[in-house]
Order: structure tokens, then sequence, then C-alpha cells
């Protein structure tokens, strides 16, 4: 039924515009518009490129080995898919970590700007374009159905204040940086502040209960019975405000500092899980750390937790032939593979309210990089994992290409979300289409 007609009908029923948000998936009615399947996307970015010879899969194909920094992903082997040959093609102005890092999720050139990056590199700006996040951000919004009550939630950890093309990887548009939110605090008072209105949003609703009696003289027992569930849920709580779980317990005291990375980390997914319980946003992004690692705590970022004293950024540059620093390296990169492990896990674990399966069968997890090694900054070989049901693309798959340009796979992503869009970023390199991924 289309918008005009039903408003028609609250016309001729006598009913107020606000009750349609709560009727209008009533069969009997005749208001329901065909549901889809909820979707949601986890863009998850940690730094400083990865150690190709234990992250690649050396077997493509279903029959394929995890390497050691993909180990703790295992359990989702089924549902995971790596990207192997997926390059950063954009070039311009600017070094090679400002496009790694800024040219990552938008797929286009940096604009003109006066920030120096290293080397004889000319100076550049902010991103040119719209990140793929905030696309797909907006495509979702645009409808009622998918439209949720943030559009998108940008997480961080260790990410520092500093705001520079080294360390913003999403945009609103050309020229328009996102910032996440390192302190799970704070982003526990954006999701979760306004349920102290709640006594004022009950006033608000309070005058529908007469409607709704009136419908379900109109409806049929079965759609009563629905009605009076949806009463129920009014009562405790109205979808912009009330939610389906509580919010979760948070650890009190937890500095944002770099020895606390650990904590802040699961800290995060649990709030990112807990508002995809609640349909808070469907899009969401971490963020760890930025390019260059420098985060809150003074200096590059060190995994002490790890025992590893030494920067991480630093020891990216490292050659190939320091054994030491690239067994290091592997260890700061599985730790990586482990919180994505921790945000599939807890997915996995939970059940998609109101749907079938688990919340991970309806959610993309891309997990991504600006560099594909730290010590060539290569933009070849980008780290693409993609893991989850989310965008309905064949999983339980190594794949290779042949330096493909990432647009191409940003271009996938808004297709899997139903956005069909003909390019992404830079149009020329969308000339052979979305990325293939059944």
């Amino acid at each position: 039924m289309t918008p005009i007609l039903r408003r028609s009908f609250l016309r001729r029923a006598g009913l107020p515009a606000a009750l349609l948000p709560l009727i209008h998936g009533l069969p009997s009615l005749g208001l329901a518009a065909p549901a889809r399947p909820r979707q949601r996307l986890v863009i998850v970015f940690s730094p400083n490129g990865t150690i190709p010879t234990e992250f690649w899969p050396d077997r493509t194909g279903t029959d394929f080995a995890l390497k050691r920094i993909l180990e703790p992903l295992a359990p989702h082997r089924d549902c995971l898919l790596t990207l192997r040959g997926i390059s950063n093609r954009v070039r311009g102005d600017g070094d090679g970590h400002m496009r790694g890092m800024s040219c990552l999720l938008t797929g286009t050139e940096l604009l003109p700007g006066n920030i120096q990056g290293g080397g004889k590199s000319i100076p550049a700006g902010w991103a040119g374009g719209i990140s793929i996040d905030q696309e797909i951000r907006n495509f979702l919004q645009s409808s009622p159905e998918t439209r949720t009550r943030f559009g998108s939630l940008e997480f961080g950890v260790g990410v520092q204040d500093r705001a520079d093309p080294w360390t913003r990887m999403s945009y609103a548009g050309p020229g328009q940086p996102v910032a996440p939110t390192s302190d799970p605090y704070q982003m526990f008072e954006k999701l979760y502040g306004g349920m102290r209105d709640r006594a004022h949003l009950r006033s608000v609703l309070d005058p529908l209960q007469a409607d709704l009696a009136k419908v379900r003289r109109m409806v049929s027992p079965e759609d009563r019975r629905v009605l009076e569930e949806h009463e129920t849920l009014l009562r405790r709580l109205e979808r912009e405000t009330a939610d389906r779980a509580g919010p979760p317990t948070l650890e009190a005291g937890v500095a944002d500092q770099n020895d606390n990375v650990p904590r802040l980390s699961r800290m995060q997914v649990d709030l990112m899980v807990n508002c995809f319980v609640n349909d808070m946003t469907r899009v969401a992004t971490l963020q760890y750390t930025a390019t260059l690692q420098y985060t809150k705590s003074v200096g590059s970022a060190r995994m002490n937790w790890l025992s590893i004293s030494d920067g991480h950024h630093a020891l990216s540059h490292e050659p190939d032939s320091d054994a030491a620093a690239q067994e290091k390296l592997i260890r700061i990169n599985t730790w990586f593979a482990g919180e994505v492990r921790y945000l599939a896990d807890r997915l996995a674990a939970t059940p998609e309210p109101g749907g079938d399966g688990s919340m991970l069968d309806h959610t993309l997890i891309v997990w991504t990089n600006e560099l594909g090694k730290g010590n060539s900054h290569t933009l070849d070989n980008i780290p693409f994992v993609l893991l989850g049901g989310g965008a309905g693309f064949r999983m339980g798959r190594a794949l290779e290409f042949d330096k493909v340009p990432h647009n191409r796979l940003l271009l996938a992503l808004a297709h899997g979300f139903g956005h069909r869009i003909p390019t992404f970023g830079k149009a020329d390199f969308c000339s052979a289409g979305p990325l293939a991924l059944g």
C-alpha cells in the first residue's frame, strides 16, 4: 500500500498518523510492506600493514588453511572470505600513508591542501569523496524500513585527538571526515543518555492507547494478539529510547590510555553488539589507533600486553630480514585478529532479534588495513578479510586477484546491501563492475 493510501485509510478510520508505525505490519489491515532481511555492516581497521607470508592462505578456493595471523578466526572459517590481490590504485597528492588511510574507504583522490606528508610528496587535504560506510548508511537511512536512530556509529580504540588524513577513514562527503569516538564512556552516554527521558516519552505516547483500542475492534483475533504485544512493548519502551536489551555494564575507571587498549577494545565491541541488538544502527566502524600508531599516551603505541615494548609503527618499518621484528609483528597482527574474533563470537552467540539464525548471519565484518606491508608502504595486496553473512556473498573461501582496484570491492559492498550504484569513488576503476563475490 502506498503512503497516500495509508494516510487515506487512517483518515477514514479516524486514526492519528502517529499510530501507523505500530499497525502497518498487521496482515488483516493490508498495510504491510514486503519484509526485507536486516543487514548490518562493520568495518574494522588495524594499521601498518601485515606480514603477507603469515597472513594469506597458500591455497585458494574452499580447501584453504589459515596461517598464524588468521588462526584466531578458525572457528568462523565457513563464513570467512580472504581477498588477496586487492590494490588501492588511487594516486595524486599526499604520501602513501595519507592515501592509504583516507582513500581506503572513499576510493578517490585527496583534495588539495597544506598537510605535508613524508618524503617529497605534494601536500594534500582530506579525501575528495564519501566513504563506503557512509554511502551505505545514507542508503539505509533513506527508507523507513531500514532507518535507525543513529544511521551509523564510529567506534575508536586508542585513536588520538589529532585530525588529519593519516587518522580519518570515514567521510560524510568531500572534505568531511567523521571522527571516531574512542572513549567508551562517551559512547555509552551517546547511546543511552536519552533513557532518562523515558517518563516524558510515555506521557506523549499514552494518548495512542485509546486509538489502539479502536483498532482492536477492526482486526482479526490474530492481529488483536499482535496489537496487544505492541501495546506491551509500547509501555516498556519506544524504539528511539527503549531497548530490546538493557545497556551493558561497563567496567568503571578505565582510562583512555595505551596500556588499557585490550580492555577498551572489549568495552567498545560490547557496546557495538548491544546497539545492534537494539537496532540503534546497522552500520558501524571500529578503528584501532591510526596509520602512524600514535595513541593518546605519549609516542608510538606499544603492545605492552603482548610483552612487546617496541612501537608498532617503528617495527613495521624494519626489513624482512629482521626475524625478531617480523615475529613481533606477527604477534601484533594476530592480536588484532583475536579482537575481530571476539566481535564475531559475540555476534554468533546472539540470536537475530525477530529473525532467524544469529546476528553474525545478518552482519558483514570487513577487516582491513591502509597498507599491504609496512616497510614498503605498498598499496598493493591490502589486507581485506570478510566475515559473516550480511551481504549474501559466498563465504568459506580464499580468493586471489591480480591487483584489482579496491573500488570494485567497495562497489560490491554497496550492491550486497541492495544499493545498485554504477560506480563508487574514482569511476575509472569501476569499469569492470563490482567484484564478483558470489
